[in-house]
C-alpha cells in the first residue's frame, strides 16, 4: 500500500489549459496544455513553481473536466488558451503513485478507502504532480506522481 496521509495545501497560483476531454485523448491534451502554459509562463516572465500536474474538476466518466499546466510564483495574464488558475488550499489527502499512469487507479482506490477509515469526506477536485519526465525516465515502473484529494 502507498503511504497516505493529510496535508494543509497553500492556495498556488497556475498557468493552465481547461477543457473537457475525452479520456483517451488526456495524453495528447496534457503534452498540448504543458507546452502552451510553459511557453506564456517564459513569455510573460514569470517562474514555474513546481511540477506540471493535472486538477480534475469533475468524476471521470467518457470525458472528463480538467485543466493542466504549471504552478507559477505570480499569476499571470490570459495568453491564447492559456488562463490563470489555482491550485487550492486548504485540507486534503496526499498519496504517491510510482508506476505507470494506467495504474493509478489502484492507488485512488486505496486513498478512498483510507479516507472512509478516516472518517474523511472526499471533496470534489483531485488533483496529480508528475514528478517525473517520462522522456527522461523511459521506465514506467519508476515514475512517480503525487496524488491530492480535497477533503470537503
Amino acid at each position: 500500500m502507498n503511504e497516505i496521509r493529510t496535508v494543509e495545501t497553500t492556495e498556488q497560483p497556475t498557468a493552465v489549459l481547461r477543457a473537457t476531454v475525452a479520456m483517451d485523448e488526456l495524453p495528447a491534451f496534457f503534452a498540448r496544455a504543458f507546452t502552451a502554459a510553459a511557453a506564456a509562463v517564459a513569455k510573460q516572465g514569470r517562474d514555474v513553481a513546481g511540477p506540471p500536474f493535472g486538477l480534475y474538476r469533475s468524476m471521470p466518466s467518457t470525458t472528463v473536466d480538467v485543466e493542466a499546466g504549471f504552478p507559477v510564483t505570480a499569476p499571470l495574464e490570459p495568453d491564447g488558451e492559456v488562463v490563470p488558475g489555482t491550485l487550492p488550499g486548504g485540507r486534503a489527502v496526499e498519496a504517491v503513485h510510482v508506476g505507470p499512469y494506467d495504474t493509478m487507479g489502484e492507488t485512488y482506490g486505496q486513498v478512498e478507502q483510507w479516507m472512509v477509515g478516516q472518517r474523511l469526506v472526499p471533496g470534489y477536485l483531485v488533483w496529480e504532480s508528475y514528478l517525473s519526465d517520462p522522456e527522461r525516465e523511459p521506465d514506467p515502473a519508476t515514475w512517480r506522481t503525487v496524488i491530492h484529494w480535497s477533503v470537503a
